[in-house]
């Protein structure tokens, strides 16, 4: 499939404007790296606990943030996700609030300060563990099983916890709910002694301060040897200065997307720096299609300048460029939109990667390969200008 056939425009000399572009957006994330929102950091690099709630109507913001003051927590932050019908919120607590060893304390207490006074003398069955309701069932035996009652209730205890976490996403309404899964003298035995809060943890994450940090190295140096790597396989595949251009490109690629995250003051996950290196591949892939027909055609138009090849061959290659660019680009945009508050960042970093990327290819790395090659042959030009001169 051909979207364009024989297209002749002069990518080449639109270079400057896009270059300014890239100047100012790089500019901008630079001074905000460093003097205005910084490298907004998620958990998952300074440390620190992330608990997933799903509630049962739309909380409220406002009201579980003074509940969590009054629990005593101070600079954490709450996350709603936006979309209609969700119900969900990310509670983080920093690290500077919990030490290493307490941070499964800070979890409890997010949860104690929700529930609040709850019922007295009742459980939670909204937030109980697999074996603490088997437990329970065991030793009240509602259904009179004798010797087989730890076999039986381990299977109804899985089916209750299965169905409020996956059926009924992590929150039930009222304890009479687990009756499509449960038989009748269990249903009234648990609502004898549990309740439901209008709220469950489906999740909670849990990163010490020694594990960031581990991460935040990590995270550059794959990030720099992925960039080497590429650099060394172009300079075996074309020439060093094609693996310089695209390297170039790429970085140029995660500066602007990490200085985005900063302007925009979003965590950067390690689901992020996955995007970061997804988008650095996918760059390099595009830079090389580029580059390979520009090797093809300068063996071809011998006669041609290499500013008129070059045009060529983006010119060749932009049907395939805007049909693949495209495309990933509205997969990653539906998952966006509609891919909920714990992929935002993932999906963010690819939206823009890939809209950053397809344009460095052309914008970036084939002006760079250009303005190389004219540098060297009028440093040529020089040296034989001065031998014949003497």
């Amino acid at each position: 499939m051909e979207l364009f056939r024989d297209t002749k425009i002069d990518f080449l000399s639109k270079k400057w404007y896009f270059l300014a572009f890239s100047l100012i957006f790089s500019v901008s994330g630079i001074l905000s790296m460093a003097f205005w929102h910084h490298i907004p950091l998620g958990i998952d690099f300074r440390g620190g606990t992330v608990v997933d709630v799903k509630f049962v109507q739309s909380p409220n913001v406002d009201a579980i943030r003074g509940e969590l003051d009054r629990a005593g927590l101070k600079d954490f932050t709450l996350q709603a996700d936006t979309r209609s019908g969700s119900n969900e919120l990310l509670i983080k607590l920093d690290i500077q609030e919990t030490s290493e060893q307490a941070l499964d304390k800070g979890k409890e207490i997010i949860v104690k300060a929700l529930q609040g006074a709850g019922e007295p003398g009742k459980a939670d069955l909204n937030n109980v563990g697999y074996s603490t309701l088997q437990d329970y069932l065991v030793k009240a035996d509602p259904l009179h099983l004798g010797s087989d009652a730890p076999v039986q209730y381990a299977k109804i205890a899985h089916d209750i916890v299965d169905y409020r976490d996956k059926v009924r996403q992590g929150v039930l309404g009222s304890v009479a709910d687990i009756s499509a899964v449960a038989p009748p003298a269990v249903v009234s035995a648990i609502g004898q002694d549990y309740y439901t809060a209008n709220f469950g943890v489906r999740n909670v994450d849990i990163v010490g301060p020694q594990v960031g940090a581990q991460l935040r190295r990590q995270a550059i140096l794959a990030t720099l040897y992925s960039l080497a790597g590429m650099l060394v396989y172009l300079w075996l595949r074309f020439e060093l200065i094609y693996g310089v251009a695209a390297v170039v490109a790429c970085f140029h690629d995660t500066l602007i997307t990490v200085g985005a995250f900063s302007l925009l003051n979003t965590e950067i996950s390690l689901t992020v720096i996955a995007a970061i290196l997804t988008l650095v591949g996918y760059s390099m892939n595009d830079t090389i299609v580029v580059f390979d027909r520009i090797r093809e055609n300068i063996k071809l138009l011998r006669k041609d300048s290499l500013t008129d090849i070059v045009n060529k061959s983006i010119n060749q290659t932009l049907s395939r460029t805007v049909l693949t660019s495209g495309l990933t680009f509205l997969t990653v945009l539906a998952l966006f939109v509609f891919g909920g508050e714990v992929l935002h960042g993932f999906s963010l970093a690819l939206v823009i990667g890939i809209i950053i990327g397809t344009y460095s290819s052309i914008f970036v790395a084939a002006p760079m390969l250009v303005a190389y090659q004219e540098w060297r042959g009028n440093q040529s030009a020089a040296v034989a200008s001065r031998k014949s001169k003497a």
